[in-house]
């Protein structure tokens, strides 16, 4: 077992098109010995986004803080803190922050995804 504090990993910037104001930590990965599934930690920015995207696994978020929307099927949907979302595999999807705080979500993946 192992107990982690997630403001002590690094944070990374993810570097892609359609990213604003977003910091990524992987919380649980391969260094601590997680061979099925990773945990990811993201922090949006006020006006921030991730990229609108779409892959082959399935994953599963749990929103910690803030406000914010998720885009799938061509809708913005609201979400709030203690939100889950399931999103499938193959479903476009994006998330912003549409809130004056942070927005603070947690990330579930497979092993098979890149960690960050």
């Amino acid at each position: 077992m192992k107990i982690l504090k997630y403001h002590q990993m690094t944070p990374r910037k993810p570097e892609s098109a359609g990213v604003k104001g977003v910091a990524g930590r992987v919380v649980i990965g391969k260094q601590q010995g997680a061979e099925n599934f990773f945990m990811r930690l993201f922090e949006v920015d006020p006006g921030g986004t991730t990229p609108r995207h779409v892959h082959d696994w399935e994953h599963e978020i749990f929103i910690h803080a803030g406000q914010g929307e998720v885009y799938s099927k061509g809708v913005w949907h609201p979400v709030q803190a203690e939100d889950a979302i399931f999103i499938p595999a193959d479903e476009e999807h994006q998330i912003r922050n549409n809130g004056p705080d942070i927005l603070v979500f947690l990330c579930l993946i497979p092993s098979k995804a890149p960690e960050l």
